[in-house]
């Protein structure tokens, strides 16, 4: 008779232990233990591989060959996943509740079903009928496209085998439970168990399957975070429930680049892709006011032009606040000292608030220049040169560094309009400027301060 053995287990980061405890020693979180029975009846487990007889093999003498990519209509989402789907993959998609997940998935099942490629769309939170009004809604038509509302993972697997599909979504893996694990479903041993279980799928029928993942009140998937290092890759869908914008970004990608954004617009009829973002972030922008600038990012292979927002007020307190949003707030109070003690800008006793406008996240060295004029142009209440765009990362001496990609940045400036582009003097070389915008180079940031307001 199989044995029964309890333990409690860390609902965020998967630890176990034999006995209860009211903070978890190994995430710090208080009250995520849970009791959990598993069935220990040691199973003979199998490889992912085709054939369990593997033997080792010189890497030299493995042959490969260059399997072509399930692409889809929107080549937005091709992009974030590297060239389109690769066959064999698991995906995992998170993001916040109605963002969007369940429609985007099932308008790349219509679009490949109507490539004939049999998709199985397996939908735990909703009914047969249910996912059939969303289709409705999205005008969805294709015959190729199976719906299954089921969350039992062995009867799943049987519809699978029977089916052989060609593309599989799971909606989502917090609904999916394996018989032998008697734990709750969307548990950490139920969740590991399912994606295991589905990764195995995956590489023994060649057959990409893509799994939905709920997010915690901080904005990461649900579940032990090795459900992220099992997957082939990860994606994230953010945005604002009341804006009608949404980014999909890739967090982790084995066969492709994570620095990859597509932009979607959702609309009644489902999503849309945008496919110039930058009109998008500038549209709303304001002529002539002081603490607004605006910089060429990269995100991925695309450049896209982001406005920088500052507000530098007066404090009414003892200390001041340094507040960012859509970049590290650990690099607001960095460009102030910069500008203090480089500059002379004595912000001490000053309020910063910092806003990358249209909810857009920038992580790289390059926006600094573009931050540090927009607090001095706030500070000094002096609006910046409307069709001003600025490039470069800010060193704590003062210089400008050199940045990467500097004329697909500029190009995408001068086809926005803008006159002039403030980049780094050691980035003027190698390439030729477009003919409709002033390039002008500055080594440190008082010689930028100089050229901008002057």
């Amino acid at each position: 008779m199989a044995k029964t053995k309890t333990r409690f287990v860390c609902q965020e980061c998967g630890y176990h232990s034999p006995k209860w405890m009211g903070k978890c020693p190994s995430c710090n979180q208080f009250n995520t233990l849970v009791e959990e029975l598993e069935i220990k009846d040691n199973p003979k487990h199998t490889g992912i591989g085709q054939d369990s007889r593997q033997v080792p093999e010189k890497i030299t003498a493995i042959k490969t060959k260059q399997e072509p990519r399930i692409t889809t209509d929107m080549p937005e989402f091709n992009r974030v996943l590297g060239g389109g789907i690769v066959p064999g993959s698991l995906v995992l998609i998170g993001g916040d509740p109605g963002i969007g997940k369940s429609t985007l998935l099932l308008q790349i099942s219509n679009q490949l079903a109507n490539k004939d490629v049999a998709v199985l769309y397996i939908s735990g939170e909703e009914s047969t009928r249910q996912t059939k009004l969303r289709a409705d809604r999205l005008g969805v038509t294709s015959d190729q496209l199976f719906v299954l509302s089921e969350t039992n993972l062995h009867l799943i697997s049987n519809q699978i085998d029977q089916l052989k599909p060609d593309f599989i979504v799971i909606d989502s893996i917090q609904t999916i439970f394996k018989d032998e694990v008697t734990s709750a479903p969307g548990s950490v041993s139920q969740v590991r168990e399912c994606t295991g279980e589905l990764m195995r799928i995956a590489k023994t029928n060649h057959v990409p399957i893509f799994i939905v993942g709920h997010v915690t009140k901080e904005g990461s998937i649900a579940g032990p975070r090795l459900l992220e290092h099992m997957v082939d890759a990860v994606l994230y869908f953010e945005g604002e429930r009341h804006h009608t914008f949404r980014i999909l970004r890739g967090v982790k990608n084995r066969f492709g680049s994570t620095h990859e954004m597509g932009i979607f617009e959702m609309k009644e009829e489902g999503l849309k892709e945008v496919l110039n973002p930058s009109e998008i972030f500038l549209e709303e922008r304001s002529q002539g006011v002081a603490g607004s600038t605006v910089v060429a990012s990269m995100e991925g292979t695309r450049p896209v032009l982001v406005e920088i927002q500052s507000l530098i007020s007066p404090t009414s307190f003892g200390q001041a606040r340094r507040m960012a949003t859509g970049i590290d707030h650990n690099r607001v109070p960095l460009l102030m000292a910069v500008l203090e003690k480089r500059v002379g800008l004595m912000m001490q006793n000053q309020d910063a608030y910092v806003k990358v406008a249209g909810g857009v996240k920038l992580d790289e060295p390059a926006i600094d220049l573009a931050v540090a004029i927009s607090i001095a142009s706030s500070f000094k209440d002096k609006a910046c040169r409307p069709n001003d765009v600025l490039i470069g990362e800010v060193g704590l001496t003062g210089e400008i560094r050199r940045v990467s990609r500097i004329e697909q940045r500029v190009q995408e400036a001068a086809k926005l309009g803008f006159k002039r582009a403030i980049i780094p003097s050691r980035n003027l070389d190698g390439w030729k400027a477009p003919k409709q915008i002033e390039i002008i180079g500055v080594q440190s940031i008082q010689e930028a301060m100089k050229v901008t307001f002057d």
